[in-house]
């Protein structure tokens, strides 16, 4: 994972994608421009409408878009199960056996942005704060594990022919009839391991952090989460500065909510990282405040965490400061570092003041009246 050179100028990807994603977007432009970035937005269409009417959700001309901006912005999208996706397809589009696959998922895998890094902080004056002085920041790989796409419903008769000779607990589901079971195939190579917990060393050596715990569950899932552990333990011996601690996922969602302030960077495979990094996030007010940037060496792609929430999409209701803070750590990615301190320290100042809050944190403000606040203090 690198940060960019500081530029004159910039191209911004612009991907509202579906629902509040919208207007979550719209209220971090706000904040962008007031301070005064130099840069040229440029919109991408992704998201649900597109699957429905093209059968992408991620269309080619946005891939294309991708390859030529120094970051991206992405509201939120709109995912629904396979059949239920193929359903709402327009007629000439059914039956041609299309399959919907997340957007961000396939950015991640496509252009290897392959850190997920979600920082979660507890700002004084938030009223959802489980504790304060929370201050963790959680490295999820974003490209490998349970997410890498190699699945399987109906099973194909050879891959189960080949699971009953090579591995002796399949036999256990061998027996069943085809449609009965599915496959999920969980892959982590030394590779994707030792690119994400290198990046996480990299961060708490840069910013004085003092710990990086390894989260797994290489006890039960031997073979992979064996693998990931492994390769922490040579990567840890570059960084001897740095405390190295590792934590089953199942102890650590326990131990998380008992002392956040034991733990400072944590680094786990895919789907680990997904679950803690949203209890993380609950701890510091919900999804609300959970910003993300999907970071690779070439391009990173930065969201709020929450999903496009159909129910608010047009109400102008809901919490912007997840997107806000995701605009914050676009520009530390940029080296645009005294911008994204003036967002940060006005967010703060706004959260702290508590006169204009959404309904999450108890009051009745707009999506874009926080913004404008916030833009105020800039």
């Amino acid at each position: 994972m690198s940060e960019n050179q500081k530029k004159d100028s910039y191209k911004i990807a612009w991907l509202p994608g579906d629902g509040i994603g919208i207007e979550v977007l719209e209220a971090a432009k706000i904040v962008l421009d007031k301070v005064n970035l130099n840069a040229e937005y440029i919109h991408g269409d992704i998201g649900w409408e597109f699957w429905r009417t093209e059968g992408d959700a991620l269309p080619q001309r946005t891939i294309d878009l991708l390859k030529t901006v120094d970051a991206a912005m992405f509201g939120a999208i709109t995912s629904k199960p396979v059949k239920a996706a193929e359903e709402e397809l327009v007629p000439e589009l059914k039956g041609k056996g299309l399959v919907y696959r997340s957007p961000i998922v396939r950015m991640r895998q496509m252009f290897d942005l392959y850190t997920c890094l979600r920082p979660c902080k507890s700002y004084p004056g938030n009223p959802l704060n489980y504790k304060e002085n929370i201050d963790l920041v959680v490295f999820r790989e974003n490209t490998e594990d349970l997410y890498a796409g190699v699945e399987f419903n109906p099973v194909p008769d050879e891959l189960v022919e080949v699971l009953k000779n090579i591995s002796k607990p399949f036999s256990a589901f061998s027996t069943l009839s085809k449609g009965e079971f599915a496959i999920s195939c969980k892959i982590n190579t030394k590779k994707g391991s030792d690119k994400i917990i290198r990046a996480a060393f990299q961060y708490a050596r840069k910013h004085n952090r003092k710990k990086v715990t390894i989260v797994h569950k290489a006890n039960v899932v031997r073979a992979t989460d064996g693998l990931f552990l492994d390769v922490a333990k040579e990567v840890a011996k570059d960084y001897p500065e740095i405390i190295f601690d590792e934590a089953n996922v199942d102890a650590i969602t326990m131990w998380l909510l008992k002392n956040p302030h034991n733990y400072d960077v944590l680094v786990a495979p895919n789907l680990y990282g997904d679950i803690i990094s949203d209890l993380c996030a609950q701890m510091v007010g919900g999804l609300g405040f959970g910003c993300s940037g999907n970071i690779g060496n070439e391009l990173a792609v930065f969201e709020p965490t929450h999903g496009s929430a159909p129910k608010y999409a047009g109400m102008y209701k809901v919490n912007p400061i997840a997107t806000i803070l995701a605009a914050k750590m676009m520009l530390d990615w940029l080296g645009e570092t005294e911008k994204a301190n003036l967002i940060e320290n006005a967010t703060a100042a706004v959260i702290k003041e508590g006169k204009v809050r959404t309904y999450d944190m108890g009051g009745n403000s707009t999506t874009l009246e926080i913004a404008e606040e916030i833009a105020k203090k800039i």
